[in-house]
């Protein structure tokens, strides 16, 4: 397959390889010569275009074109322009949905809970309250490792970030709710609170926050009230490991499995390869019971109505429509444009308009009824689809879903990128070239749907690998121990 017409309603087509000036192609039994060299991934007009004229991928507009295109022209960011504007009022006209999709009944091996959660990993996790006891958080981690050699717990990881002190308003309860939900993930064996003691964020109003924890498992150390740190924390360590180094895991339905869907660094197939089977993955999910969450809100811009519109009830749809709009005036009073067009590598990789991206983005939640709309921060409670607030930006979105209660984040990829946060983190790359060039980077390969494998059959053998890695089976940034947590901020730090 050299290209590929995705909806019967398309005026453009996307080249699978390279093709080139001159060539020839045929596709509705129409003749087609190419009037530019067209890279892969990336768009030619299949008729003439006028000006003003809506461009058709996916069967949607993805915005108009800017002057007359002519057939077999290369179509990209510089012919193409945006139809997206400001705040939009929005009809909520609901669509059946009927999976029909059975439950087959599988499991993983995860770690039950005492508070009836599971984690899919038994990790020790250091802390901090606040970025002045970074250093100190990794000079614990470092020792604890050194002293078990990693016996009898899947990891042992200090988090060390910029906040905690200095901020104000949205920005302080941001940081407070994303670290609470990082002490209660199930993924947690157990976890050093350590903070300063003159941060905002005080050691004693966290604890508050966290409401009923395992004393065992969860303690605290405020470094300013005690004569040696290091002791300390290590006399905490060691007795938090003593705990959850006796945790084994066990048969567990994978309805309990919850998962975050994200995508980065995408290319003109993410919306053909990896973001579809990850549509098809998360409809499979939920028909078993579990739960999937999509964010990135600025790219679902353009194809928000297809969300909306698979909103369970009006209430849903309402939260969505706040979802929305609240994320563009979040730019607009910020002074900034609320439809910016995708990032230098998007539009490298043949992504256009911020309506292209989305309409490929909004595919890695398949065609499921949205359950729940989450807040950031907000922990999932709602088994299905739920939809979180949060940026697109890579480590901002990942900590989002991590901390929202997601197991492992599901990551697509047109680009590539190393990085991870606190939950396994699994890069699914969109193209066989990038998963041949990235093996330390890239854990599963979808590019082999435009190479004639039935997304059918990558999709039983996807399920077998989140399974795997649900079961303590390693991705790319673990063992490269790439893992990272960034927090959303907005306003004034003082």
């Amino acid at each position: 397959m050299k290209y590929l017409k995705i909806n019967p309603a398309d005026n453009v087509a996307v080249a699978i390889n390279d093709l080139h000036r001159g060539e020839s192609v045929t596709i509705d039994n129409m003749q087609i010569v190419l009037n530019a060299d067209i890279p892969a991934g990336h768009k030619f007009a299949l008729k003439d275009i006028a000006a003003k004229s809506d461009i058709i991928k996916y069967g949607y507009p993805i915005g108009h074109a800017r002057e007359d295109i002519k057939q077999g022209d290369w179509v990209n960011e510089k012919t193409i322009k945006t139809n997206l504007e400001g705040l939009l009022d929005y009809e909520y006209n609901p669509h059946d949905v009927d999976l029909d999709i059975p439950n087959r009944n599988l499991t993983f091996r995860g770690y039950k809970r005492a508070n009836g959660e599971v984690g899919v990993r038994n990790e020790i996790w250091i802390i901090p309250t606040v970025g002045c006891v970074n250093g100190t958080a990794n000079s614990l981690a470092e020792q604890l490792r050194n002293e078990t050699k990693l016996q009898g717990v899947d990891a042992i990881v200090a988090y060390p970030h910029n906040y905690g002190c200095s901020q104000l308003g949205d920005d302080h309860e941001n940081t407070r709710k994303i670290l609470r939900d990082m002490v209660l993930h199930p993924n947690a064996g157990g976890v050093l609170v350590v903070g300063l003691g003159c941060e905002n964020n005080q050691v004693g109003a966290f604890r508050e926050l966290l409401g009923d924890i395992d004393e065992a498992r969860v303690k605290f150390m405020e470094t300013q009230k005690v004569e040696d740190e290091y002791e300390t924390g290590m006399q905490m360590l060691r007795e938090i490991y003593e705990v959850a180094s006796k945790d084994e895991r066990e048969e567990v339905p994978v309805s309990e499995l919850k998962i975050g869907l994200k995508c980065g660094g995408s290319d003109g197939f993410s919306g053909i390869t990896a973001n579809p089977l990850l549509g098809v993955f998360s409809d499979f999910l939920i028909a078993q019971g579990g739960s999937t969450v999509l964010t990135e809100v600025p790219e679902m811009f353009g194809a928000e109505t297809i969300l909306m519109n698979r909103c369970i009830n009006r209430n849903m749809f309402d939260k969505t429509v706040h979802l929305i709009n609240d994320f563009k005036d979040y730019f607009m009073k910020n002074n900034q444009p609320v439809y910016e067009n995708p990032s230098p590598g998007n539009k490298a990789g043949g992504i256009s308009t911020l309506e292209e991206k989305s309409l490929g983005c909004t595919q890695k939640c398949g065609k499921s009824l949205v359950k729940d709309v989450l807040m950031y921060g907000e922990r999932i409670k709602t088994k299905g689809l739920n939809l979180l607030s949060a940026p697109g930006n890579d480590l901002v979105a990942a900590t989002a879903l991590a901390s929202s209660g997601c197991h492992i984040v599901l990551f697509t990829t047109g680009r590539g990128t190393p990085f991870g946060t606190y939950v396994p983190t699994m890069k699914i790359s969109t193209n066989t070239p990038l998963y041949n060039k990235k093996p330390g980077w890239i854990d599963f390969n979808a590019g082999t749907i435009v190479e004639n494998e039935p997304i059918e059959a990558v999709n039983e053998r996807f399920i077998a690998y989140v399974i795997g890695v649900a079961s303590g089976e390693l991705v790319n940034n673990e063992k490269k121990g790439y893992r990272e947590i960034a927090i959303f901020k907005t306003g004034v730090t003082l």
